[in-house]
């Protein structure tokens, strides 16, 4: 794979010297003891290390109602007049997170899968409980697929994290309510059963259950814990498009990551999954920092390229 960065620089830096300075930080800051509002601040602001490869374009756009960024690879570039697109929703428990979390992650995807990639800014818990952040998934989704340039099978819908069950609801409401097939599903490390307690470890490089649950809790509101909407684990996967899976084998989420994809496998649904030795939570974020990040958002692009139509 050919480096994105400007000229390739700075070097790349060893997977495990990475982790060892990100997990003070994440637990710092993903803290139940802080507020929601300075945990969000926070991770907007030390976003910047991780920075945008050259040759996308990125636009502040309206999106079913909702702000986005749109990143778009430039003139000339694979994919820059392609209908080609992707919804992608950020993680960070349902609770924070945003397109600026995530610009960097979008622009590396835009690339790899030579097409636009919209990254939503949906509404959070607690302010917004479940279902905001679906509904606001469901109608951006609509609009691409209707009312952009795109057909449903030439969109995918990406997410990691929470944004990677919200991704996982999505697609199926689009489905069951709006008969829009999306053209592939793309998800990192999952959480497609929030309210679920049975896990074998209380932390990993990013995720504490301490932070998580109380995260979850906060975005379930009224709904109940097995909602197929709230949790995409208890919801029919027949028919649902072709499906790139990831997930590390030392998170906390890895197990229920693992059985959704055995749920998947079991409704017919075409499943590529990657369990990787390397990569932390959600480690694609360093895309432009750890090169088994890059290689990994690589294959998740050339996934959603080969499926859309």
């Amino acid at each position: 794979m050919a480096d994105p960065r400007r000229g390739g620089w700075p070097p790349y830096l060893p997977p495990r010297l990475v982790a060892t300075a990100l997990r003070p930080f994440y637990w710092a800051v993903l803290n139940p003891r802080l507020p929601w509002h300075l945990q969000r601040r926070i991770m907007d602001a030390a976003a910047v290390i991780q920075t945008v490869p050259k040759g996308v374009d990125r636009k502040q756009v309206l999106l079913g109602g909702r702000p986005a960024e749109q990143h778009t690879p430039i003139k000339g570039a694979p994919g820059a007049e392609s209908p080609r697109a992707i919804l992608y929703l950020h993680g960070g428990a349902f609770t924070m997170g945003s397109p600026r979390t995530h610009r960097s992650l979008a622009a590396h995807l835009a690339l790899a899968a030579g097409a636009k990639v919209f990254t939503l800014d949906y509404r959070l818990a607690p302010e917004h409980p479940y279902p905001a952040a679906v509904d606001d998934a469901v109608a951006a989704f609509v609009e691409l697929a209707s009312r952009r340039g795109s057909s449903a099978a030439q969109v995918a819908v990406a997410g990691d994290s929470a944004g990677g069950g919200i991704a996982a609801a999505t697609a199926r409401r689009a489905i069951d309510e709006h008969g829009l097939v999306p053209g592939a599903l793309a998800l990192i490390a999952p959480s497609v059963d929030p309210a679920n307690r049975d896990t074998r470890q209380a932390a990993d490089v990013v995720v504490r259950t301490a932070w998580v649950y109380p995260a979850a809790d906060a975005y379930r509101g009224s709904a109940a814990p097995h909602d197929p909407g709230f949790a995409p684990m208890y919801a029919p996967t027949e028919g649902l498009p072709p499906t790139f899976v990831t997930v590390g084998t030392a998170e906390v989420l890895h197990d229920q990551v693992c059985a959704y994809v055995e749920r998947l496998r079991d409704g017919g649904v075409e499943v590529e999954f990657v369990r990787s030795d390397v990569l932390w939570h959600v480690a694609q974020l360093q895309a432009s920092l750890v090169k088994p990040a890059a290689e990994s958002v690589a294959a998740i692009g050339a996934f959603i390229r080969s499926h859309l139509a």
